[in-house]
């Protein structure tokens, strides 16, 4: 299984693929996630061809039960940031599934 990924070792990977030294870079994504955060604040959409959509979605207030109590509660109306994947991210992620899962299947085949 993969490791996860976070926001240094994501510095790193993009310093070594680009050829920039690793403060360079982190500014860079300094700078665009703020870049993200400030124009989802300001009730931005934010679209990166390909890779996806990020745009703040509003709940609307609504009642509830707290289940300890069971009184009803009001829940307040909130904004939440929401990112769709694009086409290209959807289809990589998708081949990438579909390439583990196949050496799974031709294993089944031969333990029947």
């Amino acid at each position: 299984m993969a490791t996860d990924i976070n926001k240094e070792a994501l510095v790193e990977m993009v310093a070594n693929k680009i050829g920039q030294t690793k403060k360079e870079v982190e500014i860079v994504v300094d700078a665009v996630v703020d870049t993200i955060t400030d124009a989802l604040h300001g009730d931005r959409k934010v679209t990166i061809a390909g890779f996806g959509t990020f745009k703040v979605t509003h709940r609307a207030a609504r009642e509830g039960i707290n289940p300890q109590t069971k009184q009803r509660i009001t829940i307040q109306a909130v904004n939440t940031p929401k990112f769709t994947a694009g086409k290209r991210l959807k289809e990589a992620v998708r081949s990438q599934k579909t390439a583990e899962a196949a050496p799974v299947q031709a294993e089944t085949a031969f333990t029947q």
